[in-house]
């Protein structure tokens, strides 16, 4: 049987981001400027070409799944970026020690898109911000490093955009950006959890000593009309 996180963004999209998207049948989509992501609710060869009827715009989309697949018709597959689900299984309420943070608004969008497009977290765009709870690490005014949360399904939220600018690497500011979300997460008796791109070995390995697991693969197939 399947679960809730093998098919996150559809059951997200169901249910605490349902204002943020469309459901039509077995369909679903985040709106454009909010996200990307895309899902159906069932097998992904069964249900990709009536999602390819639902969407009503031309922008790529990335559909979301656990299952390695090949596109059907009449689907163009631009790139598949394989990575891994991990899920928090460290301690409940972590101790979290770092420098000020600072609730991100949308008057921060131009910096946190500067940022995201410098780091590639993944995407982000001028509506992304609404999945809520950013925060961000400033220095000398500008913004150095970020988190928030993203897909948002039933008994789960997802941390996302965990980025920290080059320049200032290795001081800690993902992992207090990271607990912070953990700790607001659970406060709300949810789990937390979060995807990575499976070769990037150095955030895989500050997300494992912070702990987090590798529940399973999961695939983010980016397609065009």
């Amino acid at each position: 049987m399947k679960q809730i996180l093998d098919n996150p963004a559809w059951h997200a999209l169901r249910t605490h981001n349902r204002a943020l998207g469309h459901v039509q049948d077995g369909s679903a989509y985040f709106l454009p400027e909010v996200s990307p992501f895309a899902a159906v609710e069932g097998p992904a060869l069964e249900g990709l070409p009536a999602l390819y009827e639902a969407i009503p715009f031309d922008h790529n989309i990335i559909f979301v799944s656990n299952e390695n697949v090949a596109i059907p018709h009449p689907w163009e597959l631009l790139a598949v970026v394989p990575g891994y689900q991990m899920l928090y299984h460290g301690l409940a309420g972590p101790v979290s020690d770092g420098p000020p943070v600072v609730p991100l608004t949308t008057a921060h969008v131009p910096e946190m898109i500067a940022l995201t497009s410098l780091t590639a977290p993944g995407p982000f765009s001028t509506e992304t911000i609404r999945f809520g709870h950013y925060e961000g690490i400033f220095d000398d005014g500008r913004l150095v490093a970020m988190a928030g949360q993203r897909m948002h399904p039933e008994g789960h939220a997802e941390i996302s955009a965990v980025c920290t600018h080059p320049n200032h690497l290795g001081k800690g500011y993902a992992r207090h950006l990271l607990l912070r979300q953990v700790n607001r997460i659970q406060q709300n008796g949810e789990q937390p959890f979060l995807h990575v791109k499976a070769d990037n070995k150095r955030a895989i390995g500050v997300y494992e000593s912070l702990g987090f697991t590798i529940r399973t693969e999961i695939f983010f197939y980016v397609l065009k009309r």
